[in-house]
């Protein structure tokens, strides 16, 4: 990542918040599983090629989160071991740190061992450990996982300790102020997700809380507005009636099924309208983000969404390592859509107006609005999220000249309510201040002339090349490999190939079965409306 940061602070981030990194069990994995907390895993490199990574995050103005884990821990930790009921496989009674049982009866959140948050040893441990991150590292804030485990509160067998816990709230206020003493300018993150009433008690002590709206902002992206499928207003603080801007919202993360992925499967369409197509979904993409970043408060972004990565969350398993498609970012339209998240990145971070409290969201059918007023300016976002093309009402807040921010178009507003036609899946964001409107390049449309897309994955790869092929009118697919010089290697009778999204696979392997030689190989497609290569390299 270290050497990938241009990339990613061109595209606007200011805060790299990273998966569990401290020494886990075993190499694949999402890290919380662990076991010693005060290493970097082996499998990411040595301590100072991370504190080499923070010192250039830090050179460019980006701030470094850690996820850590103190709900649980594995085996393999030596605060396990020492004090090991061997005869009932468990932490022994003498155990400072740990329960000798879940408090969760729900088998679904048992994870390792638990943690007794209660135990004056364990909150003298938990201190030590966050105190030795920002002290080492110079970490500047923390992701806690799971923080409705930081208590003894017996659940049931069905619960998921989602209920006001005062015991709970006094357990992690103690660990927030013991990170504050330490550094007063540190980050405290909770994924809770927990009741309402419970989070704002949090949030307006000055810890920021995970806001997962994942399922809302995807019925939007594939076209499901009925009875307020994709209505995201949750996404606002001022919904959950907290007094702080402490929602820090997302439409993706590790623990959610990719957007993209969902949308060719699953998404709406009518006549030749498809949001199972790639450049439709692409577009409907820049269309929920353009709903995303302007909410005030903050936001969070996962990996490659701005490239509007769709390889399934299961890809081998669940958290197994998944392909890197730096190809993407050679894609027209998927590099149109990382222009979009950076443009809105943009004017999130420089204008005022998105930190304003005077704003209300109108996102519950498919027809959407969120308004926003502020000395600076005002601004009216406008979106269709339906499949077909809309009526708008705009309600402007003013008459006068209101300007388009991505085309640079202007009108004159005389009447607030007059009506404008918006397409499927259209978007405009209105300001009464003329912006510099983004460098954003057109839409290719080459793959909807065409019908198909593909990709390949992983690539380079020493044997196994996944062919995924993105079909949108139902055709006879054929495959074929060569070698740098041309020959034909091996092909592949796909047939007939039904719309949708369908994979293939090569074993790197010839006509004979026998394991080709490593280089430059090509894979053509062939299709009734064309033919498509793409490189790959057996390592």
């Amino acid at each position: 990542v270290t050497d990938t940061l241009d990339y990613l602070e061109n595209l606007g981030v200011n805060v790299i918040e990273l998966m569990p990194f401290n020494e886990f069990e075993g190499n694949n994995s999402w890290g919380y599983n662990p076991a010693f907390y005060f290493a970097p895993d082996k499998a990411y490199g040595t301590k100072n090629d991370y504190k080499r990574f923070i010192d250039e995050c830090h050179k460019r103005g980006i701030a470094v989160f850690m996820d850590m884990v103190l709900n649980h821990s594995y085996g393999q930790s030596p605060f396990v071991r020492m004090y090991w009921d061997a005869e009932n496989n468990q932490p022994s009674a003498e155990n400072p740190w740990y329960n000798q049982e879940h408090s969760f009866q729900n088998p679904d959140a048992h994870w390792g061992y638990d943690f007794n948050h209660e135990s004056h040893e364990t909150q003298k441990l938990i201190d030590s450990i966050n105190g030795y991150w920002m002290r080492e590292y110079k970490i500047d804030g923390f992701r806690f996982d799971f923080t409705k485990g930081f208590s003894n509160t017996i659940y049931g067998p069905s619960d998921w300790g989602s209920a006001y816990d005062a015991d709970r709230i006094a357990i992690l206020k103690r660990m927030a102020d013991e990170i504050w003493e330490r550094n007063s300018n540190a980050i405290v993150c909770f994924e809770h997700l927990s009741d309402n009433s419970e989070e704002k008690v949090l949030a307006e002590y000055g810890i920021l809380l995970w806001g997962n709206l994942n399922h809302n902002y995807n019925e939007g992206t594939m076209g499901w507005n009925e009875s307020g499928k994709s209505d995201f207003s949750w996404i606002s603080y001022k919904k959950r009636n907290w007094s702080v801007p402490h929602v820090i919202g997302y439409m993706e993360s590790h623990d959610e099924e990719r957007l993209m992925y969902k949308n060719y499967q699953w998404g709406n369409h009518t006549g030749e309208y498809d949001t199972r197509q790639l450049w439709i979904a692409l577009k409907r993409m820049e269309l929920a983000v353009s709903f995303f970043f302007t909410v005030p408060g903050p936001k969070m972004i996962w990996q490659f969404g701005e490239l509007g990565y769709d390889i399934t969350i299961n890809y081998d398993c669940r958290v197994c390592p998944k392909p890197i498609l730096w190809n993407y970012y050679d894609v027209s339209d998927r590099y149109r859509l990382y222009q979009v998240y950076q443009a809105l990145i943009d004017l999130k971070l420089n204008h005022e107006a998105f930190t304003s409290d005077d704003f209300t969201m109108n996102t519950y059918y498919s027809i959407k609005s969120i308004k926003i007023e502020h000395e600076s300016m005002n601004v009216n976002i406008l979106g269709n999220f339906d499949v077909v093309s809309k009526e708008i009402d705009p309600e402007f807040q003013e008459t006068g000249y209101w300007y388009e921010y991505f085309t640079g178009d202007s009108i004159n507003v005389e009447n607030t309510n007059e009506t404008l036609t918006f397409e499927p899946g259209e978007y405009r964001i209105y300001t009464t201040l003329r912006l510099q409107t983004p460098d954003i390049i057109e839409y290719s449309f080459d793959l909807n002339e065409t019908g198909l897309s593909f990709l390949i994955y992983p690539n380079p790869s020493s044997d196994r090349f996944v062919i995924e092929i993105h079909e949108f009118l139902n055709d006879i697919v054929s495959i074929e490999i060569f070698n740098s010089i041309g020959q034909l290697v091996n092909d592949i009778n796909v047939g007939y190939l039904a719309q949708g999204t369908n994979s293939v696979e090569w074993n790197g392997k010839n006509y004979n079965g026998i394991e080709v030689s490593t280089g430059i190989y090509f894979c053509k497609i062939n299709t009734s409306g064309g033919s498509f290569s793409q490189k790959l390299i057996k390592r």
